[in-house]
């Protein structure tokens, strides 16, 4: 696990670790996503990249409910 400090700028470095782990790229966006006391520093990824992501996936059952009254 690694430890970062904040700054009085308020930002943060990436530990090289990570950056390489996660083939992060410098100018690359980011989203916050934050739940109680956690922050989750998630990659912006392009909707082109998400292409093919479904495929093969089985969608019978995926309803939660049934259409008919």
């Amino acid at each position: 696990m690694h430890s970062v400090t904040l700054t009085s700028k308020f930002q943060i470095c990436i530990p090289k670790a990570v950056r390489e782990r996660l083939h992060l790229k410098a100018g690359q966006q980011f989203v916050f996503v934050t739940k109680g006391d956690t922050i989750s520093l998630v990659p912006k990824r392009d909707i082109a990249e998400l292409r093919g992501l479904l495929r093969g996936a089985d969608p019978r059952g995926a309803r939660d409910r049934s259409d008919t009254p």
